[in-house]
């Protein structure tokens, strides 16, 4: 089996607001790989829209220094296509999401298109908030992506912690958005590190 890299996401929607940057100063230096931004309309700041019109936010993501472009396969079945070419044009990695609703084969045409996506973000809570339980059974849909697509990113981003991991893992997850139980955590660090343990361990016994 492809090796896939072990990245592990604070998503800033658990962060202090008040305090961004050194919130996410002490991420990095915590062990973090990437930074996680759930963006939505009428709001700002690895980027996750939930926005009905993805395109709108491409040039202004791109001016920012937005290393990740994320959009929903649910607000984008006609014009994939011309946000992928241009999210790329602008230097960034194209990501589709899909909510727990959506079946997983909407996305398979977005991987295997000419001119693919970079990388699947399967939401295993309902997206919109923090705090949320974990859906086990969405491993199913990121079972499916590890098995067909080897060597493919592949995110999962909803109520991810210590007690959570392992099944994500093991379903074949390697980008691991993780909100209130690294922010919440006393320790985020030893919480970042025991993250991506259980990732490459998986990857292993794979």
């Amino acid at each position: 089996m492809a090796t896939v890299m072990a990245k592990i996401a604070p998503s800033m929607l658990s962060s202090d607001f008040a305090n961004l940057a050194s919130e996410a100063e002490k991420m990095i230096k915590f062990g973090a790989d990437w930074l996680h931004m759930d963006i939505m309309d009428g709001a700002y700041l690895d980027c996750h829209l939930m926005v009905t019109n993805p395109l709108d936010y491409v040039e202004p993501l791109g001016k920012a220094g937005a290393s990740g472009f994320t959009f929903h396969v649910e607000a984008s079945k006609d014009n994939w296509q011309e946000i992928i070419e241009k999210v790329k044009a602008k230097g960034m990695r194209a990501g589709v999401a899909l909510k727990p609703g959506t079946p997983i084969e909407e996305v398979y045409s977005l991987v295997e298109a000419e001119n693919p996506v970079d990388m699947v973000l399967v939401m295993t809570v309902e997206p919109g908030f923090g705090g949320q339980k974990f859906m086990p059974e969405m491993m199913d849909k990121v079972r499916a992506l590890r098995k067909k697509y080897p060597s493919l990113d592949i995110e999962v981003d909803g109520g991810l912690g210590p007690s959570t991991i392992d099944t994500a893992a093991t379903a074949g997850a390697n980008c691991i958005v993780a909100g209130s139980s690294v922010f919440g955590a006393p320790e985020p660090a030893q919480v970042i590190s025991l993250l991506r343990k259980s990732v490459v361990e998986s990857q292993q016994i794979c």
